[in-house]
Order: C-alpha cells, then structure tokens, then sequence
C-alpha cells in the first residue's frame, strides 16, 4: 500500500488513499467478520501504513464502532487514526426521531457513537443519507455547532442527490458554517454515474470523494460468474432482495467483469487489485474504503496501488463499463460545445498552471551532533 497522504478535500486532515470500511465487522447480520479477523484486519491495514477508518452507528448494531474504538486503544493511534462515522439511520423502532437528519437525531447519534467509539471527539462526520425531509440549514446548522463544540473535527455527506450536496456547501460559504469535506458515493467501473454531478462538484468546491463499493459488492473481485451454481458470497444471498445496492447481476455487469479479467491477467493482477486501482486513480476521488470479511482479501486490496494500468488497458476498462450521458450531460461535449467556442479551442488553464504540492524526502535535522 502506498504510505503516501493527501488532504481531503479542501480541509487540511490528512488521510490515506486507502480507507479500511468496518461495516463487516461483527456477525450480526448473518455475514462479516469475528472479532479476532477484524483484529486481523484492522492490524494488518495499520502496519501498511493506513490511518483512515470508516464506520457508522448502524453498521451490525453498533458493534463495528465498538469494536474499532477498542482496537485503537489498544494500540494508542487515537492521535494517529482519522475516524470516520455516520448518522442518519434508525434502530429504535416506532421512533421517529430516532433517525433521519434533524437536528435531535443528531444530537442524540453523536453522543452515542462518541460512547461506542471511546473516544471525545470524531474526525469526519458523515450524514449517512438524505433523508428527503430536514433542511439543508438545520443539518449545517447542527454539525457546526458540534465543530465548535469540539466533537467533531470535519463532516461531510453520504447518499445524497448532488443538488443537495451544492447547496449545502453554498449554505456554508454564505453563513460562515463549517463547510463539506468530503462526499462519501458509490463507484467503480460497474457503477459510474457520479462522474456527471458529483465528481465535477468535488473538484471546484472543495469536498474529496471517499468511494464506498469499490468492488460492486464483490462482483468485480471474479467469485461471481453467470451460471454459477451454488453461493459463492454475500451477492447470491442477495438475488431475490429488494436493496437497490445488490442488484449487480446483469449482462452489462457480466461484460465489464470478462474485461476486467482480461486486463488483470495481462497486468499479472487480481480482479480486484485492477478494480480498486482503476477508481482510486479516477478524478475527484480522495479515497477508496475497503470491505473484507478475511485477512487474505485485505491485504490483496492493500496492493491495489503498488502498480500503474497502462493508458491502453484502461481505455479498455472505460470503453467497457461506459454509459451514454444522460440529459443535459449530452449538451456538454464537443458537438454542442464547439459552438460556444465557435470552434477555436479553448480551456480553462493551460496544463502545469497548478502544480500539485507532493512534500516527500526526509526531515532536516535540529540536532548539532
């Protein structure tokens, strides 16, 4: 893994290209796992140089949090790790206002995860996801009092629809609140649609993108074919649900996961490795949250950054998992485009008129001897 930091968004919290997601750990929802692999897992991320952690309050009932507040005791990296979790989500039932986004919710879900995590303060917090009823105002409002307050460090925003998201940041830059740090989506070659509104809103305004479902479910590891018989992972328990995120069974899917194959064995690669490699390197994208349920599949995904996909093999992965663009997405190329321009061409800055800032080599020394 690479032990190379950046900053997310326009904040200055400085945070691991690869994140370790914590929702499998705990068994409590029939699959995910123990104690001891979480242990495992979470040691393993540390010693390759990781320090961002994601969770939520709802992840297996609050063992998740539990759990990873604990394993960083143990280890005294509280200064070290940066702790990420959400709210939103309701586990008291027949309780409304134990969920969703207002402003009692909130009050009530950062305390608890403060208890669960053993810790005085959080680093990121997250709305988990709209909820289509609170105002924009009363969610700003509230996590900046929780910044002022010293519980939290950063927020940032779960699920939400992009309009949302921009204003939101505008409430902010008016009113002097705390502003979105960063934006945590679905995305990888088999679900690609925040590059339209989400991705260019992350770049111009500040709010770096944490990738969750980098692997669609599992789907773009390889365990999944299309006549598979019997249950490969947690996808086939889900063939018959409801949940919109585990519908990744279809002939477009099945064609980006023959592709990828071909391109990971040229490269000598996992599936998976390519597939965490190709969105971690994407435009917008801070960092990509990594989910395993065993010690192996972590520490193949901690390599997912220890090579390059050469330009041709990934203009086959993007030809692959390509969509037409939707309206008013189809405005925006050359052929509408070139007529704004009157066919001269034109850009915003020429390349190299910003250079990234990359701080690397070692540290003079204040000793005389």
């Amino acid at each position: 893994m690479s032990m190379t930091y950046y900053t997310l968004g326009n904040s200055g919290l400085r945070v691991s290209r690869l994140a370790l997601g914590t929702m499998t750990f705990g068994t409590e929802w029939g699959w995910g796992a123990d104690r001891e692999t979480a242990r495992a897992m979470f040691d393993a991320y540390v010693e390759a140089g990781g320090n961002f952690f994601d969770t939520a309050d709802l992840y297996t009932g609050g063992t998740a949090e539990t759990w990873l507040g604990e394993f960083v005791a143990e280890r005294g990296l509280r200064d070290k790790a940066v702790i990420s979790t959400k709210f939103t989500m309701n586990m008291d039932s027949g309780n409304p206002n134990a969920g969703g986004n207002g402003r009692k919710n909130i009050m009530r879900a950062v305390d608890a995860s403060l208890k669960r995590l053993g810790t005085d303060y959080i680093d990121l917090y997250l709305l988990h996801v709209w909820d289509r009823l609170t105002p924009a105002e009363e969610v700003l409002r509230t996590l900046d009092d929780l910044v002022r307050a010293g519980k939290v460090r950063h927020i940032g925003l779960s699920d939400v629809p992009a309009w949302y998201a921009g204003r939101a940041q505008a409430i902010a830059e008016l009113r002097g609140l705390e502003p979105i740090s960063a934006l945590q989506l679905e995305y990888s070659l088999a679900e690609r649609a925040i590059e339209h509104e989400f991705v260019p809103f992350a770049t111009r305004h500040g709010a770096g993108i944490m990738v969750w479902s980098p692997l669609a479910s599992g789907l773009l590891s390889g365990k999944y074919r299309p006549t598979q018989a019997g249950n490969a992972g947690r996808l086939d328990g889900f063939r018959n649900t409801t949940h919109p995120g585990f519908q990744k069974f279809t002939d477009r899917n099945w064609a980006i996961v023959a592709e990828l194959e071909k391109v990971a064995s040229e490269l000598g690669r996992s599936m998976a490795q390519v597939a965490l490699n190709w969105t971690a390197t994407q435009p917008g994208i801070a960092t990509v949250i990594l989910g395993a349920t065993k010690l192996a599949q972590l520490q193949d995904n901690l390599a997912a950054l220890d090579f390059s996909i050469a330009p041709e093999l990934r203009k086959r992965l993007d030809s692959a998992s390509s969509l037409p663009a939707p309206f008013p997405h189809s405005y925006f190329g050359p052929e509408i485009q070139g007529r704004v321009t009157g066919g001269a061409a034109t850009g915003d800055k020429p390349s190299g008129y910003s250079l990234p800032v990359l701080i690397e080599g070692e540290a003079v020394s204040v000793s005389s001897s």
